[in-house]
């Protein structure tokens, strides 16, 4: 029977994690594991960026970038330079979740962007994304501009007529638990618009899938390039259950994490998920 409970145990984590928060939203979930076999000899010079715990990287552009890459440029008071400037956890690199507990693993995330998870379990993968180009918006007093489309029907919420005048950063936060509970990966993917050619990746973007049966979104905080044209760029992510938005180690390739290079491998993979290069978008 011990034996039994093992091999139930995973699989009821699964279902339990894939259950709905509302009848009009279903969130993402994905178990897949991603091995790190890299091996480096003593004495191979390797550029090797410290975890932040220990280098104490203050925000996302004090991050380095390996040697011949330079971070391509982008739009003053675009949301590309707003996110590169986002404060990142110092005081310690600890990946917590919504309730207040620990991440169950403390291996797969670089570094913690400074924002509160919530204290409901609602600021998950698309969510996250969703979090970071509303905070975007309101730090911009575009409060127009920030609105969200509901599953249910594709329509748009938007914050100014959810505050009736109230743009106080508590009602933007409400606001956007709002919107978490009524969204998804699928309503927000339809939103955004495909990027043709995925070399013309930027800060902002989005890798985002739905269904089969569940999905995933991420969003694309940093992008550098060489002079032989080589992409590589930084990822965020919340996950299931709710957690603080993290930047994602690359565990297929230790030498160059948390950085990832386009093309370097046939799909895109990320520790929890996997995405086709195709499932970018942009806002």
């Amino acid at each position: 029977m011990k034996n039994i409970a093992i091999i139930l145990l995973p699989l009821l984590f699964v279902l339990a994690c894939n259950s709905q928060n509302s009848n009009e939203k279903q969130k993402s979930s994905d178990t897949s594991n991603v091995s790190n076999t890299d091996s480096v000899s003593n004495k191979e010079k390797v550029f090797t960026i410290k975890p932040q715990a220990e280098a104490k990287y203050p925000d996302i552009k004090s991050i380095p970038v390996p040697p011949g890459y330079e971070r391509v440029s982008v739009e003053e008071g675009s949301f590309g330079e707003w996110l590169r400037n986002l404060n990142l956890k110092t005081e310690n690199n600890d990946l917590y979740l919504y309730d207040g507990n620990l991440k169950y693993s403390q291996d797969l995330h670089f570094a913690v962007l400074k924002f509160d998870a919530g204290k409901s379990d609602l600021q998950q993968c698309a969510d996250a994304v969703m979090r970071l180009r509303g905070e975007y918006l309101y730090a911009q007093h575009q409060y127009k501009d920030i609105h969200f489309n509901f599953l249910s029907d594709g329509k748009p919420r938007y914050f100014t007529q959810y505050g009736h005048g109230d743009k106080s950063y508590k009602k933007f936060r409400n606001y956007m638990n709002y919107i978490f509970s009524y969204a998804n990966t699928a309503s927000l993917k339809k939103e955004l618009t495909p990027v043709k050619d995925p070399k013309n990746i930027q800060p902002g973007d989005v890798f985002i899938q739905s269904g089969r049966p569940y999905g995933h979104a991420v969003t694309v905080v940093d992008v550098a390039k060489n002079k032989e044209g080589d992409v590589i760029f930084t990822v965020s992510q919340s996950y299931m259950p709710a957690e603080e938005i993290n930047i994602v180690k690359n565990l297929n390739n230790s030498k160059l994490s948390p950085w990832y290079k386009l093309y370097e491998t046939p799909t895109l993979k990320i520790p929890e998920w996997e995405f086709e290069y195709s499932d970018l978008r942009r806002f």
